[in-house]
């Protein structure tokens, strides 16, 4: 059996040297925290409450584990919150020595302005920094989480409009994505960038949008929406990352698009795709498309089918 991995004293120091950085940044040394009257423990066992029911409900020894609390502080902080009316105990139906624990309105009330001080102080932090910035922190921090073995919860999908640097992003992807599972040549990548940069040099925003999506602080996805006639909106470049395949972004994407289409005032929605995109295919089906017509042609380096889908609206 191998020993573990020797690890350097350069190493120790950067991590020490993070962690005090952090803490002072987000300010935990302060005495109370969020300018509250709560200590960081106090907050900690606040916030539990407020969100982890079933562990509240098992009672003061199971939230005590959960946090890594001794129990004998934990109920001293219990104590301090009962004599300011924001918890309340209740005999556990499973066993009558155990209560329950739960936030009542005041305890609730207290929660939601600290997570409204928290929320607006780490927006805060964050204003100073560029939208890739924003994305490379929060990346980092999700990489520090996964490799120390935090939460493995699957972060929720964000729909939103391009930050700069991300039309580039969508020509990039397209083109090694397209290459890498369906061998198109170079060409293909010239096509996106055409249509990628038509869109932004004749944007119009009453009737055309672009949607990325964002998940865990990485671009995941996107879809265009474009102007083909008064009446008519064409679909354009729709892309899910592998990474997030599985998850109905690309329904999620494609509703987004015909929701917008019809408050945009537009009768019909078009597309062009390829036969053998049997994914994407099967994502314009369940949102109502039809096929209309297909014919061969040769592009990308390849001999295809070429579909054309529409949807009455």
């Amino acid at each position: 059996m191998s020993s573990p991995p020797a690890v350097a004293e350069s190493r120790v120091a950067a991590v020490r040297r993070f962690n005090r950085f952090y803490t002072r940044k987000i300010g935990v040394l302060q005495e109370n925290l969020l300018s509250s009257t709560l200590s960081l423990t106090e907050v900690r066992v606040l916030y539990e409450l407020g969100h982890d029911q079933q562990v509240a409900s098992r009672g003061a020894s199971a939230l005590a584990a959960a946090l890594g609390l001794d129990e004998g502080y934990l109920s001293r902080i219990l104590g301090v919150f009962e004599r300011r009316g924001m918890i309340r105990r209740k005999p556990s139906s499973q066993d009558r020595r155990r209560s329950s624990l739960a936030l009542n309105a005041r305890g609730a009330k207290a929660l939601a302005r600290l997570e409204a001080r928290s929320h607006a102080d780490v927006e805060s932090m964050l204003r100073g920094l560029d939208a890739g910035e924003q994305r490379r922190l929060t990346e980092a921090m999700r990489d520090i989480e996964r490799l120390l073995g935090g939460s493995q919860r699957p972060a929720p999908l964000l729909l939103r409009p391009p930050d700069p640097g991300d039309i580039g992003w969508v020509v990039h992807r397209h083109g090694a994505l397209y290459a890498k599972e369906y061998s198109y040549d170079a060409r293909f990548e010239a096509l996106v960038a055409e249509i990628a940069g038509a869109f932004v040099r004749n944007f119009d925003p009453r009737r055309e949008r672009c949607w990325i999506a964002e998940r865990d602080g990485r671009i995941v996805g996107s879809v265009f929406l474009v102007r083909k006639s008064a009446r008519v909106a064409k679909l354009r470049l729709l892309l899910v990352e592998p990474s997030a395949r599985g998850l109905g972004l690309g329904t999620q994407l494609v509703d987004e698009c015909v929701r917008f289409a019809r408050s945009a005032g537009y009768r019909k929605m078009v597309l062009w795709t390829q036969s053998e995109l049997i994914a994407a295919r099967k994502i314009y089906e369940r949102s109502g498309f039809r096929l209309l017509e297909s014919s061969p042609h040769h592009s990308f380096g390849r001999d295809l089918v070429g579909e054309i889908w529409e949807l009455q609206l």
